[in-house]
C-alpha cells in the first residue's frame, strides 16, 4: 500500500481534499471489503474486518480522522472530498430504504466511521440498519425526517435518546439535479457567546422535552432534559428544534434565543459527488435546505452512518453486544 504524504492532499479549515494516489488507495479496500464474506454491512465477521482495513487507510485520510474525533474545531464538522462512488444505480424511493449489501461506496464510509469509533444503529429507526439511504421519497415531501424534501428543522440526531451518536456520517452519492438541497450546520461553540449567563444557566437545567423523529414511527422514551450539558464555557447540545419542547416559559424565551444564537452562525454546505461531511452530534446541529424531487433515478441520494466514539457506554441497550442500539 502507498502512504500517502500530508503535503501531496489538501488539508484546509475543516476539508480535506484527498490526492489522487489516496482515492486510488481508500477505492482499493473498500473495493476490497465487497468481496469480504459475507458481504454484508450489518454482520459483525463483515465488520470485524472492516475494523482491521481502516486502520491502514491511507496516513493523511487517517491522521485527519484522528485528529478531528479529538478536536472536532470551532465549526462540528469535517469535510472529505474525493471518496469513491463507482456506477450507481438510480436513486431509491421507497421508505425506510437501507443498504445492506457491502457495495463500493458504502463499504468506503464505514471504512471513514471505524477510525473515529464504532457505527451503530437505533432499533426503532430502519430495522437498526447500519448504513442508511437519505433520499426524497413521494409522499413524504413535507415530512420533517430524512425522506422530506421540505427545509429540515436544525437539530441534534435523535436528541430524544440518551445514547444519540456522537457524530454524524453523510457521504454523498448523487446531488440533487438543481443543486439546490444544501446541508445547513450551526456549532454551538461559535454560537456560546451570543448567549448571556442565565440563559445558558435556564439551557442546562431539565426545563425541556424532545419527541422521537417521525422515522422512529413514534417509539422511544421521552425525558426532561437540558438543551445544553457539560462544561460551561464548551458545553454539549441537546435540542431539536422540530420536536423539543420548552417546560415553562422562561425555559421557552431560552430556547429562543439560543435557536437566534445558532442561526446567526450557520454554515450550509453543497454536496457534490463522493463529499463525505462528518458532524460531531454533541457540539453542532444540522438540517437541510428546500429542495424539489423529481423521482426519476436522479434525485438526491446520500449514506448516512452514526458512530459511537466509546461503544461501552450504550452496552446494556444494545443485544448480545451487537451495533444496534435500543
Amino acid at each position: 500500500m502507498t502512504e500517502s504524504s500530508p503535503l501531496t492532499t489538501t488539508l484546509e479549515k475543516d476539508s480535506i481534499y484527498l490526492d489522487l494516489d489516496v482515492r486510488r488507495e481508500v477505492k482499493r479496500l473498500a473495493e476490497l471489503l465487497t468481496e469480504t464474506a459475507p458481504g454484508l454491512l450489518d454482520d459483525p465477521r463483515w465488520l470485524a474486518v472492516a475494523r482491521d482495513v481502516s486502520c491502514v487507510l491511507p496516513a493523511t485520510l487517517r491522521t485527519a480522522l484522528r485528529s478531528f474525533s479529538a478536536d472536532s474545531g470551532q465549526a462540528g464538522m469535517l469535510q472529505i472530498h474525493g471518496l469513491p462512488i463507482g456506477p450507481l444505480p438510480p436513486t431509491p424511493t421507497q421508505r425506510e430504504s437501507v443498504e445492506r449489501r457491502a457495495t463500493v461506496p458504502a463499504s468506503a464510509l464505514v471504512l471513514c466511521a471505524m477510525a473515529l469509533g464504532e457505527v451503530v444503529g437505533f432499533e426503532g429507526e430502519k430495522g437498526g440498519a447500519l448504513v442508511q439511504n437519505v433520499v426524497p421519497v413521494p409522499g413524504a415531501e413535507r415530512s420533517q425526517s430524512n425522506a422530506g424534501s421540505v427545509n429540515l428543522e436544525m437539530h441534534t440526531e435523535n436528541a430524544f435518546h440518551p445514547h444519540r451518536p456522537d457524530f454524524v456520517a453523510l457521504f454523498c452519492l448523487r446531488q440533487d439535479p438543481d443543486g439546490e438541497a444544501g446541508l445547513r450546520i450551526a456549532s454551538l461553540r461559535r454560537a456560546i457567546g451570543l448567549l448571556s449567563t442565565e440563559q445558558r444557566e435556564i439551557l442546562a437545567e431539565p426545563r425541556f422535552r424532545t419527541d422521537p423523529p417521525p422515522s422512529f414511527n413514534g417509539s422511544g422514551s421521552t425525558v426532561a432534559h437540558g438543551a445544553v450539558s457539560g462544561a460551561f464555557e464548551d458545553p454539549d447540545v441537546q435540542v431539536d428544534f422540530h420536536a423539543t419542547t420548552p417546560l415553562d416559559a422562561s425555559a421557552g424565551r431560552a430556547m429562543a434565543a439560543l435557536r437566534e444564537a445558532l442561526e446567526a452562525v450557520v454554515d450550509t454546505v453543497y454536496f457534490a459527488p463522493g463529499d463525505l461531511a462528518i458532524v460531531d452530534n454533541r457540539v453542532a446541529l444540522h438540517g437541510r435546505t428546500t429542495f424539489t424531487p423529481r423521482y426519476d433515478g436522479q434525485d438526491r441520494w446520500l449514506h448516512r452512518a452514526f458512530i459511537h466514539t466509546d461503544a461501552r457506554r450504550s452496552r446494556a441497550r444494545r443485544n448480545g453486544g451487537g451495533h444496534v442500539v435500543s
